[in-house]
């Protein structure tokens, strides 16, 4: 396969695929003058924690800035529509391992307190339901890594979860 250079970009070097992470991003969905957050559940049908709760969350396409990637997923599983430049960063999450990803995962958890629409389940399928949920009603059953995120970003607390390191 060849390689292309241009003006704006150096030829690229061959990808370090025994270090290659997953990029992921997960957003919170704040609404602070009723303190309720969009959380989904995820159906029988999902690839991992089924029935688990968890944040809005997906993979980054081949090519796709991590803030498109979380204003992508929010979409495609909630019909919630943010702006990238409206996203804060809320919390990195560094897992050594998951379940598409032998070499680890990186998720930007972002929050959005700006958006239109109203919460659907776009996904069936992969979700049981899509629903605000009041900040003190957290369900327990809840997927570790973004349940700790949500927790730290509601509690002001630490913004960086390690996971599956020794």
């Amino acid at each position: 396969m060849a390689q292309r250079t241009t003006d704006d970009q150096p030829k690229a070097l061959p990808p370090a695929l025994e270090s290659m992470t997953l990029l992921v991003a997960a957003v919170i969905v704040h609404d602070k003058a009723t303190n309720r957050v969009v959380l989904l559940q995820r159906s029988q049908n999902a690839k991992f924690a089924q029935g688990m709760w968890d944040l809005p969350v997906g993979k980054s396409e081949p090519g796709e800035p991590i803030t498109e990637t979380a204003v992508r997923e929010l979409y495609e599983e909630t019909g919630l529509t943010v702006k990238p430049e409206s996203l804060k960063i809320a919390h990195i999450i560094h897992g050594a391992w998951g379940v598409e990803a032998p070499n680890g995962f990186l998720t930007v958890v972002f929050a959005a307190h700006e958006w239109t629409g109203e919460p659907e389940n776009r996904e069936p399928r992969k979700h049981a339901q899509v629903r605000w949920v009041d900040t003190d009603a957290i369900p327990e059953e809840f997927v570790d890594t973004t349940a700790s995120a949500l927790r730290r970003y509601l509690a002001d607390g630490q913004q960086v979860t390690l996971d599956g390191w020794s």
